[in-house]
Formats: structure tokens, C-alpha cells, sequence
């Protein structure tokens, strides 16, 4: 995929968010902001007696950047065990949205991956 498709994927992800809503219920809940320009994420994981996402859902607000890594990663984590979401990388988080980020935007697109990582941590 060129640059322009990926751009035009993080607007419609921008406009139209993966997983953006709020669970009934759900094993853990974590919430985050990215001090530098406000973006900030509610994320909450639904684990099924195996160990395995079967719910994922997150609120917040934020730019496109951070919206669209939003979107991937909590689409991507649906079925993985703590241990399997725990083995994605920043690279690969990075590599998902598919268009360079610069220095000053990579709190925006880190920002879903870290605090999903942050929750792993804490079960």
C-alpha cells in the first residue's frame, strides 16, 4: 500500500473508530493521557476463562494519529492471551499504521499500545 492509502485509512479509522464503546463488563480498565497535546484513552479488556480478549472496547478522545492506533491495536488484540499482546512491539504497533510518525507525534501513536502493555503488566 502506497503512503496516501495508509493516510486515507487513519482519517476513515479517525471518523469511524474499531472497538470505540464502552464494556459492561470487563476484567480490567486503565486509564491514560499523553500530557503534550491532551489526547487521552480509556481502555477496557474482557478476558474469557481461558485467558483470551474476547471484548475489547476504548473511550477517549484524541487526533487521528492516536484514534486510528487505537483502533488497530484493540482490533488486533481480540482472541490473544496477555502473554501473546505482551510480545507486540513498538515497531509493530508502528508498522500498523503504516506511515512515518514523527518524533513529536509518537506519544499520539504510541498511546493506546503503552497503556494496553500497562494493563498487561498489572494482571
Amino acid at each position: 500500500m502506497d503512503e496516501q492509502l495508509y493516510k486515507e485509512m487513519i482519517l476513515d479509522l479517525y471518523k469511524h473508530p474499531l472497538n470505540h464503546k464502552q464494556l459492561d463488563t470487563f476484567s480490567i480498565e486503565k486509564k491514560a493521557v499523553n500530557p503534550s497535546c491532551g489526547d487521552n484513552v480509556t481502555l477496557q479488556v474482557l478476558f474469557d476463562t481461558e485467558g483470551r480478549v474476547v471484548d475489547i472496547g476504548h473511550q477517549g478522545e484524541g487526533c487521528a494519529i492516536s484514534q486510528a492506533s487505537l483502533s488497530l491495536i484493540t482490533d488486533k488484540v481480540k482472541g490473544m492471551t496477555k502473554e501473546e499482546i505482551c510480545a507486540i512491539t513498538e515497531e509493530n504497533m508502528l508498522a500498523m499504521l503504516g506511515i512515518p510518525i514523527s518524533h513529536a507525534r509518537m506519544k499520539c501513536a504510541l498511546l493506546g499500545w503503552n497503556t494496553l502493555k500497562s494493563m498487561m503488566n498489572e494482571l
